[in-house]
């Protein structure tokens, strides 16, 4: 059996698992959700996310599917904005989006990835 490697972990979750040549991230949210705006929080989510696959051994050129989460849909254009400018060109996962209510009102977006490890 493949070893089984978790990153930052505390008692109820891991931020990152790797198993069998990939890599699933938790749903992660903007720590500072002060910005507000979806743009805001977008682009930290997406430094957060960059740094977990980091740790994880990998990068988000190799992202295999992507789940995102909003709290608006109407906030969907400046989401896709931050995204677009985000993700590497030729390299975008499989993708849901969709409304949905979030563990804290403060959170505007949710996102979680699964991404290759070489």
């Amino acid at each position: 059996m493949a070893e089984i490697k978790r990153f930052q972990t505390n008692p109820r979750m891991s931020g990152a698992v790797v198993h069998g040549g990939v890599v699933s991230l938790s749903g992660q949210v903007a720590i500072d959700h002060r910005g507000g705006t979806v743009a805001n929080q977008a682009r930290e989510v997406l430094e957060r996310i960059d740094l977990l696959l980091a740790d994880a051994g990998t990068d988000k050129s190799k992202l295999l599917t992507a789940n995102l989460y909003l709290t608006d849909i109407a906030s969907l254009q400046a989401l896709n904005m931050a995204w677009d400018r985000w993700v590497v060109p030729g390299c975008a996962p499989t993708r849901t989006t969709i409304q949905a209510v979030l563990a804290s009102p403060d959170y505007a977006l949710e996102i979680a990835v699964t991404a290759a490890v070489d």
